[in-house]
């Protein structure tokens, strides 16, 4: 663990760890070195390799796999690297382990898979051989710094996969988006399709496969921590409430900091992560202990997803 406490404003919630919080968390993280039943691992941080830890798991657990593997970047996650390769050796990476995330799927189970445009052809090659894609969605990462010779990198795309087109779960009640009207029709007088309030006029609409209601998280926002590449909570709860039934089972088995965890149990689903950082393994049941204090998901209530930005204070 890094002890070296960082100097941060004082409106700065991005989430830190004292050096006993870390050793009490560390004794809830599970290591796993021989095979294990659903029951050891439900709502399970686990820690460790997933090319060792995937050997031991069971065969057809989960409901929804949420896969943010590392893209084909150098990166550093606090200390353990991840280096770019050549496009071929990246998809060699994607088979060694993505055949056994398969197994662990159940018949009517999806699988979502996260990448950028540099790797999105490696990840479409792979969903597609052992997978029915339905959809790719792409979604708007306003992060980032501007590109002086090139367009600024702003979107990701995550491929939606199911093992049988005929028998998926998919409830599309539970994402809808809540929009602005901004230039509100009538029949009759009469509002069409919308919703006149006191607080502006609305429209509720169902969610097509673009997404610009996303907010990457930031300092100010409970739900920040320094992973250097930390999906937003909002992202996760569509993802999820979308394709996991209520008491069913998510799995991340590249959990990082843990947000799809910490998504699940708040909107009532079981959840296992793995991840090797004992850092992020941390973060990730200490972000589970908050999550009984706030439930709350950012851009998500009264059952709907708020357009960015317009929901009423």
């Amino acid at each position: 663990m890094n002890t070296t406490k960082k100097q941060r404003a004082s409106q700065n919630r991005t989430l830190e760890l004292t050096g006993e919080e870390f050793s009490l968390y560390q004794s809830r993280v599970l290591d796993v070195s021989s095979p294990v039943t659903w029951s050891q691992i439900k709502n399970k941080t686990i820690h460790g390799d997933l090319l060792t830890v995937m050997d031991f798991l069971p065969e057809n657990f989960a409901d929804l796999i949420i896969i943010d593997p590392p893209y084909n970047l150098s990166k550093n996650f606090s200390g353990m690297k991840f280096s770019r390769m050549k496009d071929d050796l990246y998809l060699e990476y994607l088979h060694s382990w993505f055949p056994r995330m398969v197994s662990f799927l159940k018949p009517n189970g999806s699988i979502y898979l996260c990448g950028d445009w540099k790797c999105t052809s490696a990840l479409q090659t792979i969903i597609n051989k052992y997978l029915i894609v339905l959809n790719r969605i792409t979604w708007q990462r306003e992060k980032g710094r501007g590109a002086k010779s090139n367009w600024k990198n702003s979107m990701e795309d995550i491929w939606f996969g199911v093992k049988n087109p005929d028998n998926y779960y998919f409830d599309v009640e539970s994402v809808k988006i809540k929009r602005k009207v901004v230039a509100p029709y009538t029949s009759g007088g009469i509002p069409k399709d919308w919703e006149q309030t006191a607080d502006g006029n609305f429209r509720v609409t169902y969610p097509s496969n673009f997404w610009d209601d996303i907010t990457v998280p930031y300092w100010s926002m409970p739900e920040n921590t320094d992973h250097p590449t930390q999906k937003p909570e909002k992202l996760i709860a569509k993802l999820i409430l979308a394709s996991c039934p209520p008491g069913g089972t998510v799995f991340d088995p590249f959990l990082g900091s843990g947000t799809t965890s910490v998504v699940a149990k708040k909107l009532g689903r079981n959840y296992c992560g793995v991840e090797i950082n004992p850092e992020y393994c941390c973060w990730a049941e200490k972000r589970l202990d908050n999550a009984d204090i706030n439930p709350g998901i950012q851009g998500f209530s009264d059952g709907v997803f708020w357009e960015r930005n317009s929901r009423p204070r």
